[in-house]
């Protein structure tokens, strides 16, 4: 009963620090190594069976923006506890991919042995490895979706020649750890880097003035603000917009009745990338069940009936296309 840790995403520009945490017990799953040496189609098949066959699996996530303003070595630790915190099953040792013990100051931090290439040579460590990049590679993927310029499907935030040429012709995103060298005169020469991320439907660059064209935010504002008033329309009262934490964020939280609804707003010029419904996956769905019970935690609603919706605003004249309830 080995608990295997390993990490990915250490070295991309932009993109969530990823680690993985497995248990993997008694089972035997053949072909575990380095996730770096299997294919895509590989790896993805080895993390639906390690998800399906292990004792439990655990993933830690830091996000770019926390990443900046903690560090590396800080958010490794972070992200690892994480992970770890998620295994609920009996182990009897730790064992890290690596040479630090990133649970030192914890009460597991005795129980670590760190190794280097663990990920090829303990069977959890590599499952770990493969978890971890499996799941940040699909996240990636999604968020290629909200910024085509940018291939994160092709590089998964990795400092490769397009993804480098698309910065320089569009800007920057969300996505981009401003900490990291390449990408730090964004942080200098801006007071609130984060906001130009507009280049998804204006093609922003730092070099513009912002009065030249309308940026993401006031396209996605507008875009809210026609779903809050159809919202109203059919009877809802809206109780708060763009709720948000660290970890999670509701575009629109409404009351109907004695039912609370927390609806996502996608808006897309045309439909030319699937429209706007094309962008709620499965994973998307457990992001948007996680905050709406987490809103419900911080707001202490019990028995309360709680309902996630979705609205398409589409095309340039900003109309409603789609509503819909998952129940």
């Amino acid at each position: 009963m080995i608990l295997g840790v390993d990490e990915v995403g250490r070295g991309p520009w932009a993109g969530p620090l990823v680690v993985g945490a497995v248990v993997l017990g008694d089972i035997q799953v053949d072909g575990l190594t380095d996730s770096k040496k299997l294919s895509a189609k590989r790896r993805k098949e080895l993390s639906l069976e390690i998800h399906d066959k292990a004792e439990a699996v655990g993933l830690g996530w830091v996000e770019a923006s926390e990443l900046d303003e903690i560090g590396m070595s800080q958010s490794l630790v972070e992200a690892t506890k994480r992970a770890v915190a998620q295994i609920k099953v009996p182990y009897h040792e730790i064992i890290i991919d690596g040479t630090i013990n990133f649970l030192a100051d914890t009460g597991k931090g005795q129980y670590v042995t760190t190794l280097k290439k663990a990920d090829l040579l303990i069977a959890s460590v590599s499952a770990a490895s493969i978890v971890a990049k499996v799941a940040r590679d699909e996240y990636m993927t999604e968020q290629s979706e909200a910024y085509p310029e940018y291939g994160f499907e092709s590089h998964s935030g990795y400092g490769t020649a397009k993804h480098r040429a698309a910065i320089d012709e569009h800007g920057i995103t969300p996505l981009h750890r401003l900490s990291f060298a390449p990408l730090a005169k964004y942080r200098q020469t801006t007071p609130d880097a984060f906001t130009l991320a507009s280049h998804k439907t204006t093609g922003f660059h730092p070099a513009k003035k912002k009065s030249q064209m309308p940026t993401s935010k006031s396209i996605g504002d507008r875009a809210e603000s026609v779903a809050a008033a159809y919202l109203e329309s059919i009877g809802h009262t809206v109780v708060e917009r763009n709720w948000k934490t660290k970890y999670c964020e509701i575009d629109i939280v409404s009351q109907k009745g004695e039912v609370i609804y927390f609806t996502e707003v996608k808006y897309r010029k045309n439909n030319k990338a699937g429209g706007g419904m094309a962008a709620i996956t499965a994973k998307k769905l457990r992001q948007m069940k996680f905050a709406a019970e987490l809103f419900a935690l911080n707001r202490k609603l019990e028995d309360v009936d709680l309902r996630l919706s979705v609205i398409e605003v589409s095309g340039e004249s900003f109309e409603v296309t789609e509503y819909l309830e998952r129940v």
